[in-house]
């Protein structure tokens, strides 16, 4: 698929924006959750506890669906294609995660919005809270991960890649082996948590 000049460069200005803006959104959304930990104050609490069920849905959700379709859309109609270099899996797998985790946090988040405005303050969820938080935090890390693999684009072929360019594709390099054994590694200590009732995605819907 062929875009013009112009139309690439609003492609990637959508893609910049809602991008960093995630991160940024999400950076926030966790600044409320730590503050509204440590805070005495339950009007405090009740107020922040609003506000990270606003952001949630009207700032975070709209800027991460943004960032997987303009992401996509740039990868299918340019020459580093969406299956063709390790960095864009790589890439793509991450903001599939990210969002896919955020989908699945929305119902306690929303639970959490919703207990701030019927409750008393003093009743509103520290458990959920610092879920939230720890979710939070962990996302940043992967949306952190994925501007880095953006931004230093390493290099390293898939074998579909090497196919489409007619050229021998050897081992996976280093940084991909690496990457590889964290996400493993991560996915079972979420699969871990998640049998255990801990903080696994959507856990504290039942609470």
């Amino acid at each position: 698929m062929a875009l013009t000049a112009s139309a690439r460069k609003l492609l990637f200005t959508a893609h910049l924006v809602s991008s960093l803006g995630w991160v940024g959104a999400l950076a926030v959304f966790l600044a409320h959750g730590l503050v509204s930990l440590w805070t005495a104050d339950h009007r405090v609490v009740q107020a922040l506890s609003i506000a990270m069920a606003a952001t949630a849905w009207l700032v975070i959700l709209p800027l991460s669906v943004a960032s997987f379709i303009t992401g996509s859309l740039q990868a299918l109609t340019t020459a580093w294609g969406l299956l063709r270099h390790y960095w864009v899996v790589f890439k793509l797998a991450l903001t599939m995660l990210a969002t896919g985790v955020l989908l699945m946090k929305l119902g306690p988040i929303s639970m959490l919005g919703e207990q701030a405005l019927v409750s008393n303050a003093a009743e509103v969820s520290s458990e959920l809270r610092l879920s939230l938080a720890v979710h939070a935090a962990a996302g940043l890390v992967v949306l952190l991960a994925a501007t880095l693999l953006a931004v230093y684009k390493p290099r390293g072929l898939t074998r579909i890649g090497g196919r489409r360019e007619g050229r021998e594709v050897g081992p996976a390099p280093t940084w991909v082996r690496i990457s590889s054994g964290v996400a493993l590694a991560f996915a079972v200590a979420l699969i871990f948590m998640v049998a255990l009732g801990s903080h696994g995605p959507g856990m504290h819907v039942r609470h």
